[in-house]
Formats: structure tokens, sequence, C-alpha cells
């Protein structure tokens, strides 16, 4: 199904054939870095600084992009900067803090001249597929998922501050990424959906790193038998990889997706050429690829639902046993139980937003349902399509209709069963989603509450036959339907004409911005001191920790434009005692700085031999230690949180994303490794004394000395700062990157 090699390749005659490793030169006639350099202000072949053409956010993040960026300077919007209201637009949490955030995101579109969708029009990603998009473009996005590649358009998702340096005129920094083909070859089978691919794929690389912080390029004879909407199902779940991008070959499907969409203008043709090289091939044989499921806590997490079905008692036991071991037996999941008869009961099931609510999905999920019905048992099908005019194509082509006959419940356009604010299933029930993750309380349980309910990913083609079947786990590929008769696809865009606000170009810079009471500016936030002492608030050994852990989605999300709320929320399901920690911590920094210095902090640095007169000139700040922090979403919050609540720095064995990394270096803290080997066996109140860490970073260190000190005794430690580049120095010196443009602005003036 799926094969990796592990070395470079290079296209020979139109096919891929293995090469030397040191053939470097034809890096730079792959898909990917012929739109990279169009792009690229750097003038080093080995390092990215990239200008995009236009910007997308949703509302959870737009508000404290502009407000840093209107702090910073800000006139007017200088590319097409689209505000969507998709993610917190059904949360009945906090009173009018929603409404009052979409109108400031209508009044900073029309003061700095954006474009504003309001909510219920369109899910971020499908609005952007259909007006943003465009082969050789590049789109930068507040969030993780910003992938267009299917449609010739690299999408890079990053957290709010790198959106605010374009806004500002500044560039996206990367080293240069290496590059991986995808290689597609043969077809699916009827039943096969483009989530089977992508759960398939996400096996077979995530937990090696095989991709990641790569460039995924797609290519190969498998490509033209795929739909637009196929191929965008797959390439939407390539942020589960953890590469940095991906990029599509382009061909007539692509100009018809174009000219359907009014848009003719935005094609051309991307292909392969003889002699590019790439660092490594991924090759799916699409005619092999089986009905799949991604198991909890990660898509990942990638078995077929026959080996599922055959083994269900063996595999869900496993699962269980890795609930209990991550939660330390404070809440258990019985998802065994789900076994009745032989057979695996499912209580819910989900086709949504940009990856399931595709319209060739729903057709197809309402030709598998046809005839037949979900039941009237305790099994639910919801459907959420990504946008009106997907919707109102539905409408006229029956697809709605047929849907509804069925039992299915059509909602509208939200990404809330994607981060756990719709559709949160009940406790210990079992949830199948056509939808982009099934994280730890994603859905939007509560495990410090008793709460904890399960997803498994799946395409919605094996949804609507488990749908059929009221909730007997099946594939589609076991049921027998008639594939829906190709419709004529049209596009519609007069909802968007009569309700989008489209104001690029046409800034109304005297217009005033309409703030809410929960609308805060951000606390003051203190440049790098000359020493550092470190209170450890959070330790995590998990082998990865996501950024919906880090702040929880759902309805906390709600409190996205007030820092200080948001940041109570911190870590609340995994370790609730952080924020009682962090706040601690934070207030021995206040009595600090008040020369009310708390004996405690003395005790501290007797251990390590160091005079208290340093206190003078020494931060105190929290810090977390994560195995693998940030795997997952790109929102800032899960940086910032930390950062409001006193947070200096993060520790870890490696990153899990480039995008989180970022939010750290961006929200002034420092984002320090360990070498693998070293042991850390540290607990949280254990402290880290960092002396001179502000001349190490002024310097250019990577290798930074430390001691911890750990009951009563100090141990050496070296943390490292591999890849700080000059930038990167200068904001977290500065304190945060509002602090370094303020410091600019000051300058300028």
């Amino acid at each position: 199904m799926i094969k990796l090699h592990n070395g470079p390749v290079q296209i020979r005659d139109g096919v891929p054939i293995p090469c030397l490793a040191n053939e470097k030169q034809g890096r730079e006639d792959t898909i990917a870095y012929r739109i990279f350099r169009s792009h690229d202000l750097s003038t080093a072949t080995d390092k990215l600084a990239i200008r995009f053409d236009s910007l997308i956010s949703h509302d959870i993040t737009y508000v404290g992009i502009i407000q840093t960026a209107s702090a910073s300077g800000l006139e007017r919007f200088p590319v097409p900067y689209v505000l969507t209201n998709c993610h917190n637009s059904l949360c009945a949490v906090g009173g009018t803090i929603n409404a009052d955030d979409h109108a400031f995101g209508l009044s900073a579109a029309k003061k700095y001249g954006g474009i504003y969708v309001p909510a219920n029009m369109a899910v971020i990603h499908q609005y952007a597929r259909e007006e943003l998009s465009g082969c050789g473009r590049m789109v930068l996005g507040s969030d993780s998922h910003t992938r267009y590649g299917a449609l010739g358009t690299m999408g890079v998702g990053e957290g709010g501050p790198e959106l605010v340096k374009q806004l500002l005129g500044d560039r996206w920094e990367s080293p240069a990424p290496e590059v991986v083909l995808v290689w597609l070859t043969g077809t699916p089978r009827q039943g096969v959906g483009p989530h089977d691919v992508a759960i398939a794929l996400c096996g077979a690389v995530y937990k090696n790193n095989f991709v990641k912080n790569k460039v995924l390029e797609f290519a190969g004879p498998g490509v033209a038998g795929l739909s637009m909407d196929y191929r965008i199902g797959i390439d939407v779940m390539t942020t589960e990889t953890a590469c940095l991008t991906s990029i599509w070959q382009t061909d007539s499907r692509v100009e018809e997706y174009f000219a359907i969409h009014a848009r003719p203008e935005a094609y051309r043709e991307l292909k392969v050429k003889d002699g590019a090289r790439y660092d490594a091939m991924v090759e799916i044989d699409l005619s092999r690829v089986e009905p799949m499921a991604a198991l909890p806590f990660h898509p990942s997490e990638a078995v077929t639902i026959r080996e599922l079905r055959q083994n269900a008692g063996d595999i869900l036991r496993q699962v269980e046993l890795r609930v209990a071991e991550q939660y330390g037996g404070k809440v258990q999941m019985h998802l065994t139980d789900k076994l009745v008869n032989g057979q695996l009961m499912v209580e819910q099931g989900v086709i949504a937003g940009c990856a399931g609510g595709m319209y060739d999905n729903l057709a197809e999920a309402a030709a598998i349902l046809q005839g037949h019905d979900v039941g009237c048992g305790n099994f639910e099908l919801t459907v959420y399509p990504p946008s009106i005019p997907v919707q109102l194509e539905m409408m006229r082509n029956g697809v709605s209709e047929s849907l509804t006959e069925s039992g299915a419940l059509l909602k509208t356009c939200f990404c809330g069963p994607c981060f756990g604010a719709g559709d949160v299933p009940a406790n210990n029930a079992l949830s199948i989603r056509h939808t982009t993750r099934n994280f730890p309380n994603r859905e939007g349980s509560k495990p410090g509450d008793g709460q904890l309910s399960a997803v498994l990913l799946m395409d919605a083609r094996s949804i609507a036959a488990t749908a059929r079947n009221h909730g007997v786990l099946t594939a589609a590929t076991d049921v027998d339907y008639k594939l829906p008769d190709p419709a004529v696809r049209v596009y519609d865009r007069t909802p968007y004409e009569r309700r989008v606000y489209s104001g690029f170009g046409k800034a109304e810079t005297a217009a005033p911005l309409q703030f809410g009471p929960n609308i805060v500016p951000w606390p003051q936030i203190p440049a790098l001191s000359k020493h550092l002492l470190l209170r450890l608030a959070s330790v995590l050994h998990d082998a990865v920790t996501t950024t919906d852990e880090l702040i929880p989605s759902g309805e906390t999300s709600s409190y996205r434009s007030n820092p200080l709320k948001l940041a109570s929320f911190a870590l609340s399901r995994r370790d609730p005692a952080y924020v009682g920690r962090a706040q601690a911590t934070e207030a021995l920094e206040k009595r600090r700085l008040a020369d009310d210095w708390d004996t405690s902090l003395t005790a501290v640095l007797d251990v390590c031999g160091v005079d208290a007169s340093v206190l003078a000139d020494t931060h105190i700040g929290s810090a977390i230690f994560a195995e693998k922090p940030g795997d997952g979403s790109a929102r800032e919050q899960a940086a910032s949180c930390q950062r409001v609540l006193g947070g200096s720095a993060n520790i870890c064995r490696e990153f899990a994303t480039k995008r989180y990394r970022s939010n750290c270096i961006n929200w002034g803290m420092l984002p320090f490794t360990i070498a693998p080997e070293t042991a850390f066996d540290y607990a949280p109140d254990d402290w880290i004394f960092i002396p001179d860490i502000r001349h190490a970073v002024e310097c250019g260190a990577d290798r930074v000395p430390a001691q911890v000190i750990h009951k009563g005794k100090t141990y050496a430690i070296e943390l490292l700062l591999p890849g700080f580049t000059a930038e990167e120095r200068e904001i977290v010196l500065a304190g945060c990157l509002m602090n370094w443009y303020a410091a600019r602005k000051k300058e300028e003036q």
C-alpha cells in the first residue's frame, strides 16, 4: 500500500529513480522550490525569506493578530487578508463575547482594507480554496490546516505573530526544507475515500518523523484519476504528518476547478520536471488502500477497518491501557464495552468541515444511505457542509434532501466538531468522524470532570455505511451501492457577493475599531534579563504533547481575546495544577521587583553557590518540560497563555512542529532543547538557574550551561538553542515580538 524510500530520487524520463546523495542541484527544479523562489527575498540557498500573496485567519486568532499589528504601526493590509468566522459562531459561552469579536473583525476589515466572511458562511479553508487559491501562489494562515496544495497553492499554517510580520512588511523565515516526493499510482476502489488514503499516509510517516518539517510534493500517474475533492481531502490531512507544507502537480481537473469558480486566470500547469531531485519518496498504490480508522488519540494510529473488526477486543484493550497510563488511572475509557455480540457499536457519526464536508464526500455518503436510514437508536449522524456555495449545490442536486430523508442532521458551515465546540459525544461514547483530528479531548470532553469519550477518524463513506447499519462499524467496501451520477458542478458565489465584505484596497483608515468588553490588551511583557531562575510548573513525559493540551480548544477558546482569562485554562485538561504553580512563581517575581525578596529564592541560590545579590538582575519565571510539545493547532495561545502567566521557557527533547517553536519565540520564551541522552527526572517546583542567559543569547551561543535544583541538590545540565537565527534572538532579547516592533518603531522616530 505505502512504501518509504529513505534516500534521494530524481525524475528521469517522467519517473522517479534513486540517485546519488550528492546530486543536489535538482532540488531547485521541484515544483516546491520553483514556487518558493518566486516568493523568496533571501539571497542564501539554505534559507527562505517569504512574502505571501495573501493571508487568512479565523475568529480564534484574528483579534490578537490585528491588535498586535495595530500597536506596531499597521496602517492598511498590504495583501488580501481574509477574516472568517467559523470557529466560535455557535459557542454559547460568555454572553456577547463571540459576536463582539465578530464586530471587531468587521470593523478591522473596514479600517485596514480586509475581507470579512460572516459567521456560518464558510469554514476558513474552504473559502481559501474557493476564493484565494491559484497555481503558484502562497497563502499564510493562522490555522495549522492551511493546506491548498491540490490547487497548486502552497499553504503554510503558523501562529498569529507570523501573520503580524507579513502585515508589517516583514518576511516568513525558514531553513530551506527538504522535499519528499509522494508518488501516486493506481486507482482507489469504490468505497475507499480520501480520508482512508490520508490516515494510511499519517500512519506510515508520522511516528518516524519521515516528513517532519519537509515539503510533500504529490505527483505520479495516480493523480489524474482523483477528483479535486478527493485530492483536497488527502492534502488537508498532510498537516497531521508534521510536514511543513504540500504541493501537487496540476492538470486539466485543476483547470476545470478554476473555470467553474470563475477564476480561469488562477490556473497554470505545474508538473514535475526531468532532473528534479527529491530528498526521499513515499510511494502510494491507491488500488491497495483499504478503508481505514485512526484510533485514539492521533491520526497516525492507523488500522484497517478490516483488522479492527476482526481483532476489536485486542486493539481496543490496548487503547484503554494507553489511556489509563496517560491519565495516571484518574479517568478510564471503556471501549471494549462497545463490543456487542462480536460487533463494534458506535454512538455517533460526524462528517464535517475542511476535510469531511466536501461535496463529493457528502454526495457519496448520500448514495450509500439511499433507501436506508440511520435508525432510531442511540446512533446519530450529523453533517456539516464547508461553505454556503457547497450547501447550495447540495440542495440543488438533491444531496441535502437525500441525507435528510435518511435521518442525517444537516447543520451549518462551522468548524466546531473539529475542535470540541459542537456535537460533543456523551461520556464513554465512541464517535466516528471525518474530521481532521482525534487528539485527547479534541471532541470536547473534560477528563478533569470525569468525562472521556473517544473518536475514530474514518472516511465519510465508511461512516455512511456504519450509519446504514445503525451504528455497527462497517467499511464502505462491504456494502453495495450505486455511485452517484457525476453532477455538473456549479459554483454560485452569489451568497458571498451579497454577504462577504470585500474591502481589500479600500481601507477606511479613519474608521474606528469596535471593541467589546472581553477584548483586552496584552499585559506588559519584560525583556530578557541578565540571569534567569526558572521554576518548573509542569513536567510532562507523554510521547507528544499537543497544543490542545497546552491550551484546550472548544468553549475555552471563546475567551481568546482576553489573554489572562484564556490563560486560566492553560493545561487545564492535562495538568490542572499548572496555572496555580505558574501564578505562584509570577508572584515571586512581583515581590522581587518590589524589592521584597522571598527567602525561598535566596535558599535556592545558596544551593547553587550563588550570592543572593544576583537577584537584582535575575528574572523569576516558570517553565514547562515536555518530551515533544506542540503537535497540532497553530494557535499561538498555546505559547502566549504560558507567557502571560510568567512563563519564560519551554524545555524539551524536540519540538513537534516548527510553528509551535516559532510561537514560543515570538512570545519571548526561550525554546530550549536537551540532548536525547540527557536524563530529565525532575519534578514540578524544581528550579533551574541559568546564569548570564542574556549574554549567551546576544553572543549566539547554542549551548547554555545551567543548574537544576532538585530535592535540595544541584545537577549540571546543558540547555541547547539549535538553529536560533539572529532575528529570533532579537525577539527573545526584546521579550516578545510586540516589544521588538515597538523598539523598531521608536528607532524610526
